[in-house]
């Protein structure tokens, strides 16, 4: 029997437990849902002692991504901004990443027939660049043609390369900034570690 729940930005979480009445049984520490029968496990392989252990650091031992701070063009009821923490591999289109992860790209503008697609013809997928402008490709052409009239930090969506495979770093992407009707403040807090959707 699993249990489904869905968090505050409405992503899914799956849960299964077990439970063997009549398999004595002992939980690990750490693991709730881990649980192994009594007696002994049989190994599967073995390594060797005699290798030495080489230093890796931290960067290296953590995959490459690049994080990701969406900030939605409505303030929460209580004033703050509503801000939802991403993480996705490099070398991906803005567009893409934004759309893989359920954050709002279109607005009213989200119907098949009012955008292009990605082709960067209709221009509806405007996002402010607030944090994170050297992790981005440089305006193409046809961001140069359809934005000359916005401010330089505007980018389209459907343009937009992120890094390549190995970068790192942080972007703080305003969503739908010709509908934001607030001012706000980036602050360098960190994601917390619960909001944080990896895919």
């Amino acid at each position: 029997m699993g249990i489904l729940q869905l968090n505050s930005h409405n992503l899914a979480s799956f849960s299964v437990s077990h439970n063997f009445s009549n398999t004595p049984h002992r939980t690990l520490k750490g693991f709730d849902i881990l649980s192994l029968p009594r007696g002994r496990i049989p190994a599967i392989g073995t390594t060797r002692q005699s290798e030495p252990e080489t230093a890796v650091s931290e960067e290296e031992t953590t995959e490459a991504a690049v994080n990701f701070a969406f900030v939605s063009s409505v303030l929460l009821p209580d004033g703050t901004p509503d801000v939802h923490y991403r993480t996705a591999c490099g070398g991906q289109k803005l567009r893409d990443i934004m759309l893989d992860n359920n954050v709002e790209l279109y607005g009213p503008y989200a119907r098949p027939l009012l955008n292009c697609g990605g082709g960067g013809t209709c221009g509806t997928c405007l996002v402010e660049v607030v944090e994170g402008r050297e992790l981005l490709t440089p305006r193409t052409d046809k961001e140069k043609e359809k934005l000359k009239r916005n401010p330089k930090n505007w980018r389209l969506a459907c343009q937009t390369t992120v890094g390549n495979a190995d970068s790192r770093g942080l972007v703080v992407i305003q969503q739908l900034p010709e509908w934001k009707g607030h001012d706000w403040v980036y602050g360098k807090e960190p994601p917390p570690e619960d909001e944080t959707a990896t895919i």
